[in-house]
């Protein structure tokens, strides 16, 4: 009879373990963080220029270790890359994961409104890509409220697993302080 017990306690272990797996894996739900600043002294188009080369990404972007453009096409009003790249995690610098992005960098004719954007698509992968996450991105560029300078505000649409709610915001919050600091230095630099 001990036997039996043992071997549904082991069905009923195990059982447990592939639900949470899959409850893991297929719930990851979905949050928001906007970060902004405001940037003296430089024009939206310079700004916007800026983020939009992912080569600088490696400047204000801490955790990005090595990217890769993989597609380039269109022209100067609106144009599409696709990047492959390696980072770390902020606060488990030890671990990292491989992410591809799609980047659409568009300028609106002024009769429009003249907006200035960089919306982007990621996925990032864990476990040699067993287990990938999905967030979306925007970069808003426009002239700032008290002229002479570009108010950047980004928005983040990002998936976390459960159970790594705080993580996954402290990760994000990380990178996306980061690259508003980050790009604030770089323009008021040459100020100083």
């Amino acid at each position: 009879m001990s036997l039996f017990t043992r071997s549904n306690k082991r069905k009923l272990i195990v059982y447990g373990i592939i639900f949470l797996l899959a409850y893991v894996i297929f719930s990851s739900g979905y949050n928001d963080y906007r970060s902004e600043t405001t940037i003296a002294g430089a024009k939206p188009e310079q700004v916007w220029e800026y983020v939009a080369d992912f080569s600088k990404m490696k400047l204000l972007n801490p955790t990005i270790l090595d990217f890769s453009i993989t597609a380039d096409t269109g022209n100067a009003d609106h144009w599409t890359y696709s990047v492959a790249y390696t980072e770390k995690l902020a606060y488990w610098p030890h671990w990292q994961n491989q992410g591809e992005a799609h980047i659409s960098v568009r300028k609106q004719p002024q009769k429009q409104g003249g907006k200035l954007s960089v919306d982007s698509t990621h996925r990032t992968c864990f476990f040699r890509g067993f287990y990938c996450l999905r967030a979306e991105g925007k970069f808003l560029f426009t002239p700032s409220a008290s002229g002479g300078g570009t108010h950047v505000v980004e928005t983040v649409h990002y998936q976390c697993p459960p159970f790594l709610g705080r993580f996954c915001r402290a990760e994000v919050q990380f990178q996306r302080d980061a690259i508003m600091n980050n790009l604030s230095y770089q323009f008021n630099r040459h100020l100083l």
